[in-house]
């Protein structure tokens, strides 16, 4: 099996599903450019600082900033609408946490949408419901955000010292 979704003639929603995994993909992409934008010139300043500064390991702050890479992709998993990032993957892939990936993001706004739609709500409804969805998921995410920041300052408190 290539990973193609099967067609499916008697589907009523087949056009809206195909609908929603372009713009998704469309949005991913422009996620993925951002990340190779800034993914660049961060991997270049941990690299030379490798060379440089010596640590206990080889490489150390550009790993991490590979592995920062490697993280962020399996976010945005750009082929999530034909099996995604782990439909070929190896045994050392690991499974991204599914609250911080971009398919969790959008299928929960589709959901608060499509249930605000199915109670009979307005526009005004269901854009209150959109907002509450995504303020929950800043509150989330925001936790998560404060151990990035720590790990990243922990990182370059690690360069000066040495």
């Amino acid at each position: 099996m290539n990973g193609l979704p099967s067609p499916n003639h008697n589907d009523p929603h087949a056009r809206w599903k195909f609908l929603r995994d372009f713009l998704v993909f469309e949005v991913k992409l422009a996620l993925g450019n951002l990340q190779n934008f800034l993914l660049l010139p961060i991997s270049i300043g941990a690299g030379l600082i490798d060379l440089f500064v010596k640590r206990e390991r080889e490489g150390e702050l550009f790993y991490k900033v590979v592995e920062f890479g490697r993280t962020t992709d399996e976010a945005i998993n750009l082929y999530g609408a034909i099996g995604g990032y782990h439909a070929t993957g190896g045994e050392h892939e690991h499974a991204m946490k599914s609250d911080f990936t971009v398919d969790a993001v959008v299928n929960r706004l589709e959901s608060v949408i499509v249930r605000e739609y199915e109670k009979g709500g307005t526009a005004a409804n269901i854009k209150a419901a959109v907002d509450k969805a995504l303020d929950q998921m800043q509150q989330n995410a925001g936790r998560g955000v404060d151990k990035v920041k720590d790990a990243v300052k922990g990182a370059f408190a690690e360069g000066e010292k040495k």
